[in-house]
């Protein structure tokens, strides 16, 4: 009986098959992700709140101020709609100088370089974050983390674009402008630490996996649809690699 060879095109096809599934963008959250920016935000929400002479929320409640939309935590918290842009003033005009005190997680550096590493040479690493675009730049830049990164997408300083979900659609469109590439949401993948992560880039059909060294809790990430969770930065790269096999 001849013996049946193997047939030649199998690891080729295997290859595409693994390539056509990989992870072709990874979008990453800002504040709590990669960076300890507690200090400069809190001190700027004090600030602010001092300017319009209101009472400043206790320390519990600041917490939660990082992450999501400034805006939407300043009227979850006292601030009256016809406030808003005055604390947003007073807000900005602070932070513009305390947002460079923010300090990068231990291990974030080292797992973006893994990170870049384990994904193939097409697919991209950006920042996605509700924290103005302008504002972004300027940290990742300062922080030495720009070298790492594609792009970098925000939200925008008119508020047209603000939530997490925008952001998202944002990034979504502008890497289909920049590679020439339609971007598929299931080859896309956000890493976050707060539920505003996971739900906003659900919106639009985006994975996220959640982390737990910044301000999130691990009920508020799973309740909130995370796909798995990072206990340390060095979690990243296998988590990624999992879900590219069997994503």
């Amino acid at each position: 009986m001849t013996p049946r060879l193997p047939d030649p095109a199998l690891p080729l096809a295997r290859h595409a098959a693994t390539q056509a599934s990989a992870t072709a963008l990874v979008l990453l959250d800002l504040d709590g992700t990669l960076t300890d920016s507690a200090p400069g935000i809190l001190a700027s929400v004090r600030h602010a709140y001092r300017a319009l002479s209101l009472p400043v929320p206790d320390e519990d409640r600041l917490r939660g101020f990082v992450g999501p939309p400034m805006q939407t935590s300043l009227l979850g918290h006292g601030v009256a709609p016809e406030q808003l842009d005055d604390a947003m003033a007073a807000y900005r005009e602070h932070y513009s100088h305390a947002m460079l005190d923010a300090v990068v997680y231990p291990g974030v550096a080292e797992a973006l370089v893994r990170l870049r590493a384990a994904l193939t040479p097409a697919a991209s690493l950006v920042l996605a974050t509700s924290k103005p675009e302008v504002f972004a730049q300027q940290i990742v830049d300062h922080l030495g983390l720009a070298q790492h990164l594609d792009a970098v997408y925000g939200a925008s300083l008119d508020e047209s674009r603000l939530s997490k979900a925008s952001v998202v659609a944002h990034a979504l469109r502008s890497e289909r402008e920049r590679t020439g590439q339609q971007v598929d949401p299931a080859r896309a993948l956000m890493v976050g630490d707060r539920h505003h992560d996971v739900t906003g880039a659900r919106e639009h059909g985006v994975d996220c996996i959640g982390v737990l060294w910044g301000y999130g809790s691990r009920a508020e990430l799973l309740e909130a649809g995370a796909v798995a969770l990072a206990e340390h930065p060095a979690d990243l790269v296998p988590l990624v690699a999992r879900r590219r096999t069997t994503g």
